[in-house]
């Protein structure tokens, strides 16, 4: 049976000067490690056609499949504030683009499957553990309930790859709404080339925003909705405690997704100056800096924008001001409403900022673990015996006594029950995510044993993150002190 990608590319029929054209690199023994069955049935693809020795060629670029238009993006981008004119897929290749089943066009693209004309010195090969990584986390993200790209597929290759030391090769395979990012469009503003920023403008909209096809300053309501994307993605990042670590231009998608899970972590321990990325020397992508670094990243699409909104300089700077201004409220109100939620209150009255502050100050004060403290609140929102559970996160335990005797008195002021109260902060407030300590065993099982036991099980408990899943609830567990990680790697 012949693996068939039903691939209807409007990507590659840009300019040649988008992309190079380069087909992956055949590899040794490629061996698949977890398909995503039910993404690729999302798809349109058969899943069990994709686990036959043809389709693990195909998802390990030993074959490409018929239809295919393998190209490598072009695009610029700043890194830890620094502007690279050229940097592009030096280790990724877009096969194609399928409309799903809910008529949304994705890219289908190979991680890890050989040099382009964008690797500079690299090998354009991944090694096994940054492949896991991707996978487990890009895929609990999806299941939190935050936009990403996918994990379609995980497969080694059956070579190594020389890091540190000689690793084991895998290919991802990637699904996502686009690759197109904010280095993107610096790509092309670093040449002066209007006529491509108009162009990859259009493709956008036509891709991302069709609402805006037609209309009075398009380009202009194009960069407000990607204010609003990132404004709220950013918000949602810090709701579950996430580190992306890279926030770079080029991993800034323009549609809204979550993208590029290289050093990314999700804090223990709650602490809004968390650096993990053992890149971030200086903290430039710290927890809580996240938001201002996005509008940073923001600003500079917006100076890509700037010939299309008008000829007049002055004008189209003060009106792309206007624009990046909407971004702080727009983040405040999607935190705020999302912290609301997180500590059980319905409704938005005078003082319930100070009061959620409060408690992320004693907090961070007193090390709290930033996923238990607030899944434990929601239990004892439900019941206050569970109180115990929550006081148990923090050093001095009284720092939560005296603001739980706040926190009863505001939710006193709601009709809500406790059972529906406890069943909302559930609803938002994870038992599980992809503990950092977690996430590098399994590394270290199946690189050093070739054992894939563990990230199996992971995978299976992060796909319900919400859910108590008492047969896992070891999973919920902060590391103990010799299990903590304080270091997240790149890979590449």
């Amino acid at each position: 049976m012949t693996v068939h990608f039903p691939f209807q590319n409007s990507y590659s029929a840009l300019p040649d000067t988008f992309f190079a054209r380069v087909a992956p690199t055949p590899v040794a023994a490629p061996r698949l490690i977890k398909l995503n069955r039910p993404l690729a049935v999302q798809l349109g693809l058969d899943p069990d056609v994709l686990e036959t020795a043809e389709g693990v060629e195909i998802l390990a670029g030993k074959t490409v499949p018929a239809g295919a238009d393998p190209i490598a993006m072009a695009y610029a981008g700043h890194q830890f504030g620094q502007f690279v004119p050229q940097l592009g897929d030096g280790r990724a290749i877009l096969l194609g683009e399928v409309i799903d089943r809910d008529g949304v066009r994705r890219d289908i693209q190979l991680k890890g499957s050989g040099p382009t004309p964008f690797s500079r010195r690299g090998d354009g090969r991944a090694a096994l553990g940054p492949v896991l990584r991707e996978y487990i986390v890009s895929e609990a993200m999806f299941a939190l309930g935050i936009p990403t790209t996918r994990s379609l597929a995980a497969v080694v290759t059956g070579e190594h790859v020389l890091r540190e030391t000689a690793l084991p090769g895998a290919v991802l395979t990637r699904v996502a709404s686009s690759h197109i990012r904010v280095g993107t469009f610096q790509y092309f503003a670093v040449r002066r080339d209007t006529d491509a920023i108009r162009r990859l403008a259009d493709h956008v909209i036509a891709r991302h925003y069709p609402e805006l096809s037609g209309t009075e300053q398009a380009y202009h309501a194009l960069l407000a909705g990607v204010v609003a994307r990132q404004a709220d993605l950013v918000a949602r990042w810090l709701l579950v405690g996430f580190i992306h670590g890279v926030m770079n231009t080029d991993n800034t998608s323009i549609s809204g997704e979550t993208i590029d899970y290289g050093p990314c972590a999700f804090m223990d321990a709650y602490d809004p100056a968390q650096v993990f990325s053992s890149i971030d020397e200086m903290g430039r992508y710290a927890y809580a800096n996240q938001p201002r670094i996005a509008l940073w990243n923001l600003t500079r699409l917006a100076e890509c924008l700037l010939p299309l909104f008008s000829n007049d300089q002055e004008k189209a700077i003060e009106e792309a001001q206007d624009i990046l201004g909407a971004f702080p409220d727009i983040f405040s109100q999607a935190y705020q409403a999302g912290l609301r939620r997180k500590v059980g209150l319905f409704t938005e009255r005078d003082g319930d900022e100070a009061l959620i502050q409060d408690l992320l100050d004693a907090m961070a004060k007193n090390q709290a673990d930033f996923t238990l403290t607030f899944r434990r609140l929601g239990d004892a929102a439900g019941n206050e015996d569970r109180a115990s559970d929550v006081r148990a996160q923090f050093m001095d335990p009284s720092a939560f006594d005296e603001w739980a005797k706040r926190w009863r008195e505001r939710t006193g002021l709601e009709p809500q029950s406790a059972a529906e109260r406890q069943a909302d902060m559930h609803a938002v407030n994870p038992a599980f995510i992809p503990r950092n300590h977690r996430v590098e065993a399994v590394i270290q099982a199946a690189v050093n044993n070739d054992d894939y036991a563990p990230f199996e099980e992971l995978v299976k408990v992060l796909a319900k993150p919400y859910d108590d899943q008492p047969e896992y609830a070891a999973y919920a567990d902060p590391p103990l002190p010799d299990q903590r990680v304080l270091r997240t790697f790149c890979g590449t």
